[in-house]
């Protein structure tokens, strides 16, 4: 039995002296490395830190940038997304109405002020239509103090938007005006030995003395002729100008009375002499040709036709006139007053 104890302790010894060598042998064994993150290889222990184990180290910073790149973009993208799903229920903006401003020949200030006001644009085209910084009429040789614009208002048709202010189609005007009375016209005012103004206050009266083309140069050229002979022109149309001033009627038809044909007006040439101090009309480009090339004829008077189909009847003694005359007043009687009516198809 002692000796089968002897046996045992040996053996008790002999497995303490094991274990006491397996954990010495345990403690100087290396400790395994961490892992890295996600999985990634292994740092063996005691090796130096490699450039890539230092891009990691700095890569908080650089992730951070990155995140924050990716939310601009995210943030972008939903302003985007939304401003094209708000666009499906934005009303799209209406395009501006053109109104079309039908300017006809031969029409006066206070009757463009009528069309104006029709076509609902805005302001007084009256207070608009004396004076603009785009033209100046001294500049054609108008009298000192001239503080209309009348003849240099284009006759047109002017796409306007609706509303527009009539300062704005007074400009418009005024530079349709300039784009077709020029250097020609200009140089045939001085051969004409008149004004550049002189010679649109021509044009105006032509333009509503002729009812059809062919009488444009020779209204012209009587308008002419009686100028330099010093006789006062005893156009009808300068004394309807007067009477629409006078009166405010933007346009009168009637038939002038005796007194009307006295009216004391600058713009009465019966008793007055010369051209009248303004335009009476605002001409087209027609009149202005007629009014730069009169035709070369010696006539000194002119009536209108006792037919009534338009065309003027022109002579170049008054006797000759005055016959002219009492046929259309005739004609005149036997309408009841009226003008005659033409009887042509």
């Amino acid at each position: 039995m002692a000796g089968h104890d002897r046996s045992r302790l040996a053996r008790e010894r002999t497995e303490e002296e094991r274990a006491r060598e397996r954990e010495a042998r345990d403690a100087e064994l290396p400790i395994p490395p961490i892992p890295a993150p996600g999985g990634g290889p292994r740092q063996p222990p005691g090796a130096p830190i490699s450039s890539r184990r230092t891009g990691r180290r700095r890569s908080p910073p650089a992730r951070a940038g990155a995140l924050l790149a990716l939310g601009v973009v995210i943030i972008v993208a939903v302003a985007v997304v939304g401003s094209l799903h708000g666009s499906h229920h934005a009303k799209p903006l209406a395009a501006p109405t053109i109104v079309k401003v039908v300017i006809p020949e031969g029409k006066t200030r206070l009757q463009i002020a009528q069309i104006a006001a029709a076509a609902g644009l805005r302001g007084s085209y009256r207070a608009a239509s004396r004076r603009s910084p785009r033209l100046d009429p001294a500049h054609y040789g108008a009298p000192p103090g001239t503080d209309v614009l009348e003849g240099f208002l284009f006759p047109a048709t002017y796409d306007m938007d609706s509303g527009a202010s009539v300062s704005r189609l007074v400009e418009e005007q005024l530079l349709a005006f300039e784009e077709r009375f020029g250097a020609s016209e200009i140089a045939s005012a001085r051969s004409l030995h008149v004004t550049p103004y002189q010679l649109l206050t021509v044009a105006s009266m032509v333009e509503r003395e002729a009812l059809i083309a062919h009488d444009r140069p020779l209204i012209a050229a009587v308008i002419y002729n009686r100028l330099r002979e010093g006789m006062p022109l005893g156009i009808d149309a300068t004394i309807y100008y007067a009477v629409e001033l006078a009166t405010g009627i933007a346009t009168y038809t009637h038939e002038l009375t005796t007194a009307q044909l006295h009216i004391e007006s600058p713009y009465n040439t019966r008793t007055h002499t010369g051209l009248p101090p303004t335009p009476i009309s605002n001409p087209g480009t027609a009149s202005i040709e007629a009014a730069a090339h009169p035709a070369h004829v010696p006539f000194l008077y002119y009536v209108a036709g006792a037919d009534g189909c338009g065309e003027q009847v022109f002579s170049t003694t008054f006797a000759q006139f005055e016959r002219d005359a009492a046929a259309y007043q005739a004609a005149v009687a036997r309408n009841g007053g009226r003008p005659p009516t033409c009887a042509r198809k």
